[in-house]
């Protein structure tokens, strides 16, 4: 998955989706882009939305890129709506370190349903993630919506 300028060390989360356990969080591959879930989430059902090439900023991306990354985020947003009902959604893009960007040279697009009162206070005391859902159950919520957004895309 790896273009030509994709990253020096070959270390990169997005490009080795393949290596044991990351191909499990893959929600949706389009033709340019997927959906896969973040594994360190903030909350049940925090996803991201990535381009195939390995590329840094949106400045960077093709037409078709941008398009299906847009598609896809909207997908994201109506899969969440459905499988979840949260309160709300943040959908950002983190460009660089002091951005708060953790895979600083693959882009990616972070959709992360939210409800009143979220905030949870076991990461910053405990340094630990709570959450009620396990992802291999996130996978076989959202996967399905996925499938039939795309095809009634068609």
């Amino acid at each position: 998955m790896t273009s030509a300028s994709g990253p020096p060390n070959g270390d990169c989360i997005f490009c080795n989706t393949s290596e044991p356990g990351r191909g499990d969080l893959i929600l949706f591959r389009g033709r340019v882009s997927f959906v896969i879930l973040n594994l360190y989430p903030y909350n049940s059902g925090h996803l991201m939305v990535v381009p195939n090439r390995h590329v840094a900023t949106l400045a960077a991306t093709t037409a078709d890129e941008q398009a299906e990354l847009m598609r896809l985020t909207r997908h994201a947003e109506i899969a969440l709506t459905e499988a979840y009902t949260p309160q709300g959604i943040n959908i950002g893009v983190n460009l660089g370190k002091p951005a708060g960007a953790g895979v600083l040279d693959h882009l990616h697009v972070h959709v992360v349903p939210r409800w009143n009162g979220d905030t949870n206070f076991m990461t910053v005391v405990g340094n630990v993630r709570v959450l009620p859902e396990e992802l291999g159950a996130t996978v076989a919520k959202l996967r399905p919506i996925f499938e039939r957004l795309d095809r009634e895309d068609r």
